[in-house]
């Protein structure tokens, strides 16, 4: 059955929320971007880092190609929430390798857990259907 009811009018916090939201999902993206690029390209400093936290170089391509396809999966709104939570489990696993290795709390532990915050605050931010999923709620 095809519906026709339409969407209400969109209330201007609604409007700023996805704005806000479209702007930190825009800079988490350009940086992830980045990030999937040096190692699709396999650049020295990606693969120096590789062998630093104890990983084959090689995989760098397929390091890259899975950032990417979770960064394209959180783009489209139909699969964003989906894309939102393989990008938790892919940062996930760079928490835990920078654990493995021993390195500092605040500036590389945690730094992955960081990018997760920005990623779900920009989801949450510009799409109404999570807010209404994980509402925040005054104590």
């Amino acid at each position: 059955m095809i519906s026709t009811t339409t969407r209400p009018a969109e209330r201007p916090t609604d409007r700023k929320f996805r704005i806000a939201g479209l702007v930190i999902t825009g800079l988490v993206v350009l940086f992830l971007l980045f990030d999937a690029a040096i190692h699709v390209l396999n650049v020295d400093q990606a693969r120096q880092a590789m062998i630093d936290l104890g990983f084959d170089p090689n995989l760098n391509y397929v390091i890259g190609v899975v950032l990417l396809v979770c960064l394209a999966l959180y783009l489209v709104p139909a699969t964003s929430i989906l894309g939102a939570v393989l990008l938790t489990g892919y940062l996930g696993g760079a928490v835990a390798t920078n654990m493995f290795n021993e390195m500092p709390l605040f500036s590389t532990i945690l730094f992955p857990v960081y990018v997760g915050v920005f990623v779900w605050a920009g989801l949450y931010l510009r799409d109404p259907v999570v807010r209404s999923v994980m509402p925040l709620r005054r104590a």
